[in-house]
């Protein structure tokens, strides 16, 4: 209880996210120890892998717009001015999520073969739960945004202790008793189905029930650079992946994807400081105060995010030799070079960009990070083998955040000491690429 009075809208908002990701994981640790077979595990896996791929970037692009739009709207500017009163954006913004499940569901079912591209897929004979957990699950995303603008950091964690418990039961449970996968699904349809209708709650109490064209078009226009630019970030995994398809075997392709994973822990906490930032840019005369906050926290990420990436670099090849086996060294390499990616995940150009609504920044800089990132990888596999493809995305996101700083500091005059503690920013990239290089020269070495 204590925790939960002390803790600020970003922390609940970390919080939220590593418990989400937290029981994913445990329900698919869960899975590999109850009679399901592999097949059934990949059947289920490959299910959310769906279910993500259609909806990923509309729903971020759509909640990123929302948040600066709350507080400062050109449609609704008389309530917005008064954060306690009810939301007509709120009411709309569901709408619109709304709308584009159901359109991601009408696109599924008449597209339903196009996903037999991926092996197994014809083998799923859930499809269609599939289909109906993606038109129902998406709205609720709004949930914890509708805490984090009203305020409630605390109602905000106990809602995802609950939420997540309930769906660790009824998603593991009937698995664990020995029914089939099918089941799974079916607990994720009932935590959606559960959800909405808390969203319904949260909806009555906080939200004014006023449908607006107006808003509606101001909201896609934020937010279609940044469904584009989302989409654009999330393709680049798949990208990377032909590159590798296109030059290795399956046995070289399965070597790059094991490896190919980010610390979660960087991307989670940095994920949910950028969202928790977004509304406080809402109001001009709060921008120095917004800088300082990020500033702020980011430090005190990077405090705690850069040593543990740091102690996973020393330890990376004895994790995949044991967790696997000696065959998959190469994707400890892969791996070690993912970890680099904290140097640009750690600062936050791009919230200050999406906050003052310049999302169309935002997309210019993730077409050129796709250009750059296809060419650089094609060079360096040429050298480097898998390891250079993992080389040239650590390189382009870095070069991305660098861009979008620019633009702030010429365009905005928002220099970048006011949102990055670049002492140590500095420090820590510095000593992360340098016991890097010592491990990849083998100058140290802990296996």
């Amino acid at each position: 209880m204590v925790f939960l009075k002390k803790i600020s809208n970003v922390g609940s908002l970390q919080s939220f996210q590593i418990l989400r990701f937290s029981t994913f994981l445990l329900i698919s640790v869960i899975f590999t120890r109850s009679p399901l077979s592999v097949a059934d595990i990949g059947y289920y896996e490959l299910s959310l892998f769906i279910a993500s791929a259609v909806s990923f970037f509309w729903v971020n692009g759509l909640i990123q717009s929302l948040l600066p739009l709350y507080n400062s709207n050109k449609t609704f500017r008389v309530e917005a001015v008064n954060r306690k009163s009810k939301s007509p954006e709120l009411f709309n913004a569901f709408l619109l999520l709304s709308a584009f499940s159901l359109a991601a569901f009408i696109f599924c079912i008449l597209f339903q073969r196009a996903f037999h591209v991926f092996e197994g897929v014809k083998d799923i004979t859930f499809m269609n739960l599939i289909f109906v957990y993606i038109l129902i699950s998406n709205p609720g995303h709004l949930i914890e945004y509708i805490y984090l603008l009203k305020n409630k950091p605390a109602q905000l964690v106990l809602y995802g202790f609950t939420t997540f418990a309930v769906q660790l039961v009824i998603v593991a449970l009937p698995v664990v008793l020995g029914y089939p996968v099918e089941l799974a699904i079916w607990g994720l349809i009932v935590i959606s189905v559960i959800r909405l209708f808390w969203l319904a709650v949260l909806l009555k109490r906080h939200a004014k029930f006023m449908f607006s064209p107006g808003f509606i078009k101001e909201h896609i226009s934020l937010g279609l650079p940044l469904i584009l630019s989302s989409l654009l970030s999330g393709s680049a995994q798949y990208i990377d992946g032909i590159i590798i398809s296109a030059s290795y075997d399956a046995a070289g392709f399965a070597l790059f994807r094991f490896g190919a994973k980010e610390f979660p822990l960087v991307i989670l906490m940095a994920n949910g400081l950028s969202n928790a930032m977004l509304p406080e840019f809402s109001a001009r005369d709060k921008i120095g105060e917004a800088l300082s906050t990020i500033k702020r926290k980011s430090a005190r990420l990077m405090h705690i995010l850069f040593p543990l990436s740091i102690l996973l670099l020393f330890f990376s090849k004895v994790i995949y030799i044991n967790l696997f086996s000696i065959d998959f060294s190469r994707s400890a390499d892969v791996f070690m070079v993912y970890l680099l990616l904290i140097i640009s995940r750690l600062i936050f150009p791009q919230t200050i960009l999406i906050g003052l609504k310049k999302t169309r920044v935002v997309l210019a800089a993730s077409i050129v990070e796709i250009i750059l990132n296809v060419s650089l990888s094609l060079y360096l596999t040429q050298f480097y083998g898998i390891v250079g493809v993992a080389v040239a995305t650590a390189i382009v996101f870095l070069v991305e955040k660098i861009v979008l700083a620019g633009y702030n500091f010429f365009k905005l005059k928002i220099k970048p000491q006011e949102y990055i503690p670049l002492g140590w920013y500095f420090f820590y990239s510095f000593l992360i690429v340098l016991i890097f290089i010592l491990i990849d020269q083998r100058i140290i070495s802990f296996y």
